[in-house]
């Protein structure tokens, strides 16, 4: 029996956002590669042989979990997995339209929202989780969130504009299919409850066999792998379309110094960074008690936080005007007060009500 701990869920949840926030960060030592290679490459770790070695890793008798876990459960993870996939391709594809900060707001956000509140909705716990201690901060958690994500794009999109006017490339800004992809990023993006949600039978059976806290990383074995099928798929159809897929061995000429080896141990650390956050959720979700749901919304709250906290240390808005500075300045504020209300609603969750506090007293 796992014993819930917000407080220590929420500092988890923590670790895997800034281990997701930083996994783009090797991306800039990437040299002469085209983005399919790179991403195909990061891809191949993050979701297809990280969750097999963290399913091994972590998972007593695993063989043993997977005969008696149902088909039918592996299957709905692993289509919704497929779902999420095309979710984070839309993503990326959507900032050549309309730029990342744009993109992340939108995208983002409507996940946060959607993959909280969509899955207890669906099972109809929504209701009854919301007549218990601390809904209100939760609710009003969720809410401060959802400003603080708008805000940073607001902040992102002034600092791209500007510096867009000093630059003479040109861009292939397109407002109608940006925002289709990043809302469709943001939709299916949320999918990934759905995955996770659906493989929980299976996480069950793993607990029995003394998975305990890391019960969960059988379920990536099938929501992860999913979303691998559907990159290799695009990133493949890419390859062959702009005949790249030589370059997994050789490096094409280029106007900068590359190495091959580098370029695979860069993608590999993207890889890796990204998975932190899927091996790290598990620990935390596990933790969070009768708000459990809410796992989301702090996950993608924390990792629109501590990806503009990284911009900054690297000196990223260095250099923009001071109304932007000032407006990125109060998103994270808003961000952190997000996290507090949201933290301290799952603190009160954990409490039992008073009245029956007091019932017990008097017994």
């Amino acid at each position: 029996m796992i014993t819930p701990d917000p407080i220590l869920g929420t500092a988890l949840h923590a670790v895997g956002a800034i281990s997701a926030s930083a996994c783009y960060t090797p991306q800039k030592k990437v040299r002469n590669w085209s983005w399919q290679t790179y991403w195909l490459t990061q891809a191949l770790f993050c979701w297809f042989l990280l969750p097999i070695l963290g399913a091994l890793w972590t998972i007593p008798n695993l063989g043993v979990v997977l005969m008696e876990s149902p088909k039918e459960a592996m299957l709905t993870s692993f289509l919704l997995g497929m779902a999420y996939g095309i979710g984070g391709t839309a993503f990326n594809v959507s900032i050549r339209y309309i730029g990342f900060s744009l993109t992340y707001a939108i995208a983002v956000g409507l996940s946060s929202i959607l993959g909280t509140f969509v899955p207890p909705l669906v099972k109809g716990t929504l209701m009854v989780s919301f007549s218990k201690n601390g809904s209100g901060w939760v609710l009003m958690g969720v809410g401060i969130g959802a400003l603080g994500i708008i805000l940073c794009g607001v902040a992102g999109r002034q600092k791209e504009s500007s510096l867009a006017q000093g630059s003479k490339e040109k861009t292939e800004f397109s407002l109608s299919k940006g925002l289709f992809l990043s809302l469709l990023a943001g939709v299916l993006s949320a999918v990934y409850g759905f995955a996770l949600e659906a493989g929980e039978p299976i996480a069950k059976i793993a607990e029995q066999h003394g998975a305990d806290v890391y019960r969960g990383n059988v379920v990536y074995l099938f929501a992860n792998t999913g979303a691998f099928l559907t990159t290799l798929i695009y990133c493949m159809y890419l390859h062959a379309r702009h005949k790249t897929l030589g370059e997994l061995i050789e490096l094409p000429a280029g106007p900068e110094k590359a190495s091959l080896p580098v370029n695979f141990l860069m993608a590999a650390l993207t890889g890796c960074l990204w998975y932190g956050q899927f091996f790290f959720y598990n620990l935390a979700h596990v933790r969070m008690g009768e708000y459990q749901f809410t796992s989301w919304a702090i996950h993608m709250i924390m990792l629109v936080l501590f990806s503009n906290v990284i911009g900054l240390l690297l000196l990223e808005w260095k250099g923009c005007q001071r109304r932007t500075q000032a407006c990125i300045g109060v998103a994270m504020v808003v961000l952190i007060s997000a996290i507090l209300s949201l933290g301290y609603g799952n603190y009160l969750g954990d409490k039992p009500d008073q009245p029956q506090q007091q019932n017990l007293e008097k017994k």
